[in-house]
Order: C-alpha cells, then structure tokens, then sequence
C-alpha cells in the first residue's frame, strides 16, 4: 500500500445482551450509515434504513468513521468495532497492536450474478431500490504496523 496510513482503533466485546444492541448500534451510526444483515435464509443487502429488529444471526453497520459487527452468541452477541477514530465504548477491550488504516475501492459484483440465493440488493433510508454506482462505498483496511499484516478490512462510506 503506497498511500499514508493513519492511526486506526479496534475493539471488542464478547457479550453484549440484546437490549443493548440497538444502542449500541444507534452510538456508532451516523448519516449516512449503511446495514448488511445475515440470516441463517438470505441477507438483507446493502441498506440505509436501519433495521426494526435485530434477531439476525449477525450483522454489520458501517459510515465514514466506524464499522460495527455483530455475532450472535448464546446469550447474546459478540461485537467488534473498527474505527478512524477514537471512541469511548464501555465494558469493551480495545485489540493491542499499533494498528494503522487506509481507505481503498471497493469494487461490486454484479446484482443479477447468482452469489446470493435470494439475490443482493442496495436501499435508501426510504426503503427504495438504489444502484450501487451511487454508494461511495469504501474499503478500509486495519493493518498491524509492528508485522505490516492486514487483519480486517472493514467498510466505509467516502
């Protein structure tokens, strides 16, 4: 990577109950902020409206600073956190290392190409279908700079 990498921030929590989620979720979102939700059937696509419920298996939402990803556990969810900038979680352990990001294309596959079984769709606030040409969407890689090794690469919005 030849561009400046700037200081990146990673986080973690391994339980996180339900009735929390949706808070947590709201903290970390801003406009614009984008959801990808998974079921154990399909997912929900690239979305701008946030979901009315979070009983998926795990899910993602992500905008310029931050992205969020959450994992359903047996009690609740587990959730990781990759960040531009500095947050002030509570209760969760931010990941050693001297981490370091820089934004790069992200590049889609084609809608109608068979990935996902149910297709794969991109949607406004409104609920509207939106062609995914018009999401800035980028991809932020988090690199360990003590062993120049990427250990996430997260989505942002330019």
């Amino acid at each position: 990577m030849t561009q400046e990498l700037k200081p990146g921030y990673v986080y973690h929590r391994k339980l996180v109950l339900p009735e929390n989620l949706k808070t947590l979720i709201t903290y970390v979102s801003q406009s614009p902020s984008y959801y990808f939700l998974r079921y154990s059937h399909c997912v929900s696509g690239i979305c701008q409206k946030s979901p009315d419920k979070i009983e998926e298996i795990e899910g993602q939402v992500f905008n310029s600073i931050c992205e969020m990803r959450w994992k359903k556990i047996k009690s609740g969810y587990e959730v990781l956190v990759l960040s531009k900038q500095e947050l002030n979680l509570e209760n969760f352990e931010q990941l050693t290392g001297k981490w370091k990001i820089c934004d790069r294309n992200a590049v889609w596959y084609n809608p109608e190409e068979p990935r996902f079984p149910k297709g794969f769709i991109f949607k406004d606030e409104n609920d509207e279908s939106l062609n995914p040409k018009d999401i800035e969407i980028k991809q932020r890689y988090f690199q360990n700079a003590d062993t120049a090794t990427i250990h996430f690469v997260a989505l942002t919005v330019k």
